[in-house]
């Protein structure tokens, strides 16, 4: 996958937004650190009580970010491999 639709995908799909594409590994990188950012916050969401329709939402979006994650950092050491 191309770093630009990787980007446009993950904003588009998690709603990221005030994010500006500067450099392709550090725009990368600031993504992963966003993406990372959000997938504490709904793993401490899902620690406080909810009702289920909630918890399953918080599931499947913290099973999203894992998986952006995981591609994501592919991405990068991809990057730093060319060098």
């Amino acid at each position: 996958m191309d770093i630009k639709k990787f980007i446009k995908s993950v904003k588009s799909t998690l709603g990221l937004k005030g994010f500006n594409q500067e450099g392709k590994k550090k725009s990368l990188k600031e993504l992963l650190k966003k993406l990372n950012r959000r997938k504490k916050s709904v793993t401490e969401l899902l620690k406080t009580s909810l009702d289920e329709k909630e918890e399953k939402e918080l599931k499947e979006e913290l099973e999203i970010v894992s998986l952006q994650i995981k591609k994501g950092k592919k991405i990068l050491y991809k990057l730093y491999a060319k060098k």
